[in-house]
């Protein structure tokens, strides 16, 4: 079993990487409806819809205009994110984002960081980099 340090990673907006990525985060989920029908002895259920969504937290970099820049309210984005690196059979997942907000944050003792949100529009795929 492979393990990998988060530093091996990247996010990219189509083929061009965020700069200064801390972290990312994707969730992943699916509902669920129940089927129950009277005579069962406990609840039954089936899946339903699947969706995506996560954030990346960034050192802001206002130089970044294919990345951080880019991320702009409501734009529709193709997220990549490669968990070990970017490399040629590299595990990947993808997919359509909307960006929903990007926070900046400071402190007089720390560094300026924003953070990206976005909602995922159809299936995240996993592939691998060829």
């Amino acid at each position: 079993m492979a393990t990998h340090k988060g530093s091996e990673g990247t996010v990219k907006f189509s083929s061009n990487a965020i700069a200064e990525i801390r972290t990312w985060t994707i969730n992943e989920s699916a509902d669920t409806l129940e089927d129950t029908t009277m005579g069962d002895s406990a609840r039954t259920y089936l899946p339903s819809l699947t969706s995506w969504d996560g954030s990346v937290d960034v050192y802001w970099d206002e130089t970044d205009t294919n990345g951080q820049v880019a991320a702009t309210i409501g734009a529709s984005v193709t997220l990549n994110v490669y968990p070990e690196g970017d490399a040629s059979g590299d595990a990947y997942y993808t997919g359509t984002a909307i960006v929903t907000g990007v926070s900046r944050t400071a402190s007089f003792d720390g560094m300026v960081e924003a953070s990206i949100t976005f909602q995922g529009s159809g299936a995240l795929s996993a592939s691998t980099v060829s």
